[in-house]
């Protein structure tokens, strides 16, 4: 649950022309901290581009060029896993370095929009950009300022994780795979007969105490037929015991609130915290 995320915007078609840089800092679902600074980019500006983010050769008539801002930008990332949505911002941030003859710090790349195209089947071959998402999940932010840009991307990031069960080392596995590849189903299971919870249709969200692939080998053991989403034949919702009323700092999971939604018309659906699921399917658990 510990990363950075990048973004930049750029004064041109040209990627290394970056004219502001923003960081975001994440730690176990939160945001620690968040670092903008302006860059003179030393290239002209396209009318376009100033349309988009604003930002203008009077802005940066003061700030920094790449080489001087560069070494606070690699302290921030060396060694991190780095996110970005889209390539585009990594990119930049090459091709920035290649233009002055700079070394390039060492971290590790992962693409949040890669990521969102995995986690929601809905976003799987459209409307995966960042301002798309965000809407859907209400994430309040304000597009096209760099630091901004980086804190809606981190947001998104921490609800994947949490809707999916996959953590940050997991998701960087996870992107290397096709879209729609075994790995989406990986928590599917068909209930035990025997079951006493047989016929129940659980599927899991949030934070759980064990890995969920466990958890869906517990719960198919009890009876539970195992999916990924919410749908019309979910009974029941388990939520990961800190999500249970709120989810890493954020509103509850999309899994969570369209549970709520079905239960709201009439749908028969229980909403019950790992621990207590535990105790149901596991006893003295």
């Amino acid at each position: 649950m510990e990363f950075v995320v990048i973004d930049v915007e750029t004064a041109n078609a040209d990627l290394s022309s970056i004219c502001q840089v923003g960081i975001a800092n994440f730690q176990q679902g939160h945001l620690i901290a968040g670092w903008t600074s302006l860059v003179n980019p030393e290239d002209e500006f396209d009318p376009l581009n100033v349309s988009i983010h604003g930002i203008g050769e009077n802005e940066v008539a003061d700030a920094p060029n790449w080489p001087q801002l560069y070494p606070e930008v690699a302290a921030r990332l060396e060694s991190q896993i780095v996110v970005c949505h889209t390539p585009f911002d990594r990119v930049a941030v090459a091709r920035a370095c290649e233009r002055y003859g700079i070394m390039n710090c060492v971290c590790t790349w992962l693409d949040s929009a890669k990521v969102v195209r995995r986690a929601w089947p809905q976003f799987a071959k459209s409307g995966y950009g960042l301002s798309s998402v965000a809407s859907y999940f209400e994430i309040q932010y304000t597009a096209h300022d760099a630091l901004e840009d980086a804190r809606c991307a981190g947001e998104i990031m921490i609800r994947a994780i949490s809707d999916t069960g996959l953590g940050v080392d997991q998701w960087l596995k996870r992107v290397m795979q096709p879209i729609g590849s075994q790995s989406d189903h990986a928590f599917k299971r068909d209930g035990n007969p025997d079951g006493e919870l047989y016929n129940e249709v659980a599927v899991f969200t949030g934070a759980l105490s064990i890995p969920r692939r466990e958890a869906a080998e517990v719960a198919a053991a009890a009876g539970c037929r195992i999916e990924d989403g919410v749908t019309k034949d979910t009974t029941l919702l388990i939520v990961g015991d800190q999500d249970l009323r709120r989810l890493h700092g954020f509103e509850k999971s999309s899994k969570h609130r369209k549970a709520e939604l079905l239960i709201a018309k009439g749908q028969p659906i229980r909403i019950l915290g790992e621990s207590d699921f535990r105790t149901v399917v596991m006893g003295r658990h």
